[in-house]
């Protein structure tokens, strides 16, 4: 008799540097090509991977959500086992459990958490390289909060989304936005919202950082949120920074 279908909820972990993106795609290889088609060959059957957001080539995450269904009677923790021992090292299956049937990871997240990292000092980091974005010039710290307290709240963040996206309503509610620094000119950007539009995070970020150098002061930066216009926002920051930290539900 065929078993009952069931949904398991996995928390993932990749280093994106070798990878194109979440998405499967045709020609370049990607994080959810690499964990479906070992997923199928322990099911036994095709898996479509549900995950809470695409991530783009190069970016990384701690804890990326997905879900999938399956008449496969292999338990949560049995799949982790198995799927860590088939994963290349740079994708790990951080928990794995049963979920219901109706359970969404992207439609039933409530907030993400985003950090993106750089290194700030003038020689760079060599063995970090694919993990931060190194900027040579000093950033003033204190500029730079100002202008991410100003993107609390609920706004139309138009002018941080780059084309392409599939998300026809640009108002987000952001409930953290803050910049912390360590001893090592490390500055870690925490960005949680309810929800970001595309390349959101990046476009915040690199934009900020313009701040922190003088090009942009305080005022400009507001009425850059107001335009509703991404010709009016700065740089793009590069993908090597972002980290997907958390979804909550």
């Amino acid at each position: 008799m065929e078993s009952t279908l069931k949904n398991i909820k996995l928390i993932l972990a990749y280093d994106g540097s070798n990878y194109h993106g979440w998405q499967r795609q045709k020609n370049s290889i990607t994080v959810q090509e690499v964990i479906e088609d070992n997923l199928q060959k322990m099911v036994g059957a095709p898996v479509r991977l549900v995950c809470s957001g695409r991530t783009d080539a190069g970016v990384h995450a701690v804890g990326q959500v997905c879900n999938f269904l399956t008449s496969s009677r292999i338990p949560p923790e049995s799949i982790k086992k198995g799927l860590n021992s088939l994963l290349p090292d740079d994708v790990l299956v951080r928990e794995a459990e049963f979920v219901p049937l109706d359970f969404h990871s992207r439609y039933w997240a409530k907030c993400k958490t985003y950090e993106y990292r750089i290194l700030n000092r003038p020689e760079p980091d060599i063995f970090d390289r694919k993990y931060i974005w190194h900027i040579r010039l000093p950033l003033n710290i204190k500029k730079m909060e100002a202008a991410l307290s100003h993107l609390k709240g609920r706004h139309d963040f138009s002018s941080f989304r780059s084309s392409g996206g599939k998300d026809s309503d640009p108002v987000r509610n952001i409930l953290k936005a803050e910049l912390q620094v360590s001893e090592n000119k490390m500055l870690r950007f925490v960005l949680e919202a309810d929800g970001f539009l595309r390349h959101m995070v990046r476009n915040i970020v690199g934009t900020v950082i313009e701040v922190g150098m003088g090009r942009i002061d305080y005022d400009k930066f507001c009425r850059i949120l107001d335009a509703k216009d991404r010709r009016a926002a700065g740089l793009k920051a590069p993908p090597q920074g972002l980290f997907l930290m958390e979804v909550l539900y």
